[in-house]
This record gives C-alpha cells, sequence and structure tokens, in this order.
C-alpha cells in the first residue's frame, strides 16, 4: 500500500513538471492547428455576413488553382536548392573550424554571424548587394567587362538569388550543431584510425559521418521547415515577383489572408502545408532511423 501511494505521488510530480509543457503546447500548436483545420471548411463571411459551412470545397478550389501549383512548384525548387547546399556547406564548415588552424575563434565567429542578424536586416543587406544599378554584384560584373543582371527583377534568376541569400544565413546555424557534435566524438576514434593507417577520407564516410547521423536528421527536419515558414525576406526582397517567380507557400498564406481578405482559404493551404511536413518528416525519419548509429 505504501509503495502503490508513493508510485502515485511520483505519478502526480511527473504530471505536474508536464503540466506547463502541455498547456503551452496545447495552446499555441495544438488548438491553432484544429481551429485552422475547422476554418478550412467554411467560406468567409464579408461585411458582417456569417462564413459559410462548404465542408471540401476550398480544397476542390485549392487542386483548381494554378498560382497554387506555381508557387508549391516554386517551394519545391527552393528547399531543393537550399536544404541539401545549407546542410552540406554546414558540414564543410564545422570540419574546417574544428581542425586545428590560426584564429580558429574568429573564423567561427564569421561563420556564424549572418545567423544572429534578423532576417529583415539580412533581406535589406543583400538588397544592396542586388541592386540593379548601384549593386555590389553588379558592380563586380562591370568591373569585368560584363553586363549587369537583374537579379530580383528577372524570373529567371529571382528565386536561385533568394536561394543564395538564404544558404548564406542558415549554414552558420547549422554549423554550430555539427561543430558540437564533432567536438563530442571520442578522441580515441581518431587515433585508432592513425594506427590502423586509416586516410582522412576513408575516416569521415566510415566513422565520422555515420556518427553525425543523429544531428544531420535534426537539422534536416529544421531546414525542412525553414524553407517551408519563408516569408520575412520575401517583404524586402521580391513580394513575391516578379509574376509570382519568387512567391512561397507561407507568402501565398499571408497574401491570401490579409491582402485577399480570404482567411478561410489561407487556413486551407496551411492544412495542406502542415499534412505535407507532416509526411516528409514521417518518411525522412523512417529512412534515416535505420542509418543513424548513437553513441
Amino acid at each position: 500500500m505504501v509503495e502503490m501511494n508513493a508510485h502515485r505521488r511520483m505519478q502526480l510530480y511527473g504530471a505536474l513538471l508536464l503540466l506547463p509543457a502541455a498547456v503551452l503546447l496545447a495552446t499555441f500548436a495544438y488548438l491553432p492547428t484544429i481551429a485552422t483545420l475547422i476554418n478550412s471548411l467554411f467560406l468567409p463571411g464579408f461585411r458582417g455576413a456569417p462564413t459559410e459551412f462548404v465542408g471540401l470545397e476550398n480544397y476542390r478550389l485549392l487542386v483548381e488553382d494554378s498560382t497554387f501549383w506555381r508557387v508549391a512548384g516554386n517551394n519545391l525548387i527552393y528547399a531543393l536548392g537550399t536544404i541539401p547546399t545549407s546542410i552540406a556547406l554546414a558540414l564543410a564548415m564545422a570540419l574546417f573550424v574544428n581542425a586545428r588552424l590560426p584564429g580558429r575563434g574568429f573564423v567561427r565567429m564569421a561563420y556564424f554571424t549572418p545567423t544572429i542578424l534578423p532576417m529583415i536586416a539580412a533581406a535589406n543587406i543583400w538588397m544592396f548587394f542586388y541592386a540593379p544599378q548601384i549593386g555590389l554584384f553588379n558592380k563586380l560584373l562591370g568591373a569585368l567587362g560584363l553586363s549587369g543582371v537583374n537579379w530580383l527583377g528577372d524570373p529567371g534568376v529571382a528565386l536561385t538569388s533568394v536561394i543564395v541569400m538564404t544558404v548564406w544565413k542558415e549554414a552558420g546555424f547549422f554549423m554550430i550543431f555539427y561543430l558540437a557534435a564533432l567536438q563530442s566524438m571520442p578522441p580515441e576514434l581518431r587515433e585508432a584510425a592513425d594506427l590502423e593507417g586509416t586516410s582522412r577520407w576513408s575516416f569521415f564516410w566510415r566513422v565520422t559521418f555515420p556518427l553525425l547521423m543523429p544531428t544531420t536528421l535534426f537539422v534536416l527536419i529544421n531546414a525542412l521547415i525553414n524553407a517551408v515558414r519563408v516569408v520575412d525576406h520575401l517583404f524586402i526582397l521580391t513580394k513575391g515577383g516578379p509574376n509570382n517567380a519568387t512567391n512561397l507557400l507561407l507568402y501565398y498564406v499571408y497574401e491570401n489572408a490579409f491582402s485577399f481578405f480570404d482567411r478561410t482559404y489561407a487556413a486551407t493551404i496551411t492544412v495542406v502545408i502542415l499534412l505535407v511536413l507532416a509526411i516528409v518528416a514521417t518518411v525522412k525519419f523512417a529512412i534515416l532511423d535505420r542509418r543513424t548509429h548513437y553513441q
């Protein structure tokens, strides 16, 4: 009886410890998700008119919306351009600054500095780089005798320009996680490999990279989320233009909710985004978890 009471007290104690986190999670994650799902089943009521329940009508309109598919395609290209590049660059930078080199602390700070800049500030900096007449990039091209490029006004290069800025902003953030993982690895592994005469390339692929898989999985999920929640710097750089060439999903949600005042359609797009993210994250965990080695 005494043991049972002690066990119940421990359960109560654990529940009370989890209660603040559970309340925050329910308030800012679960309840908004449920509310968004419910709103996607209605049509908006304009000028004080009540909303009208239409079931899956908004989803039918979404399938027929050519702009949505254009934006979804842009976001797919954006994700394919930013996620692998940011992760590969972050890993390369982490390996570089983890080695013994002069001024290692300064180099680490230089790599991480873009991360601490607010996205709006970073976008304004790159706006100066991309400016058609006075921009840094076009000045450099002019010095080489080449004609300038309308980096943000040409539909053919505008999305690539946004991708480059994002990689610059995110790679330093992901580098910190890889650097922490590298520094936590036992030095005995490197010493044993040296005794066996293992090359650095073989040691990286057979020892270092497999041990970095938990970090890679974490970084990959964060990079995926970042690729979908892009909205800040689009306000400064392109506003989704030209001709929706740089319009991405979250910015399209913003346009429908606050520019076109169609919040139920925005809720429909949001539900689809959440569903796709959940499916992709599940597939990633299912595939990468088999290749993940925990120390």
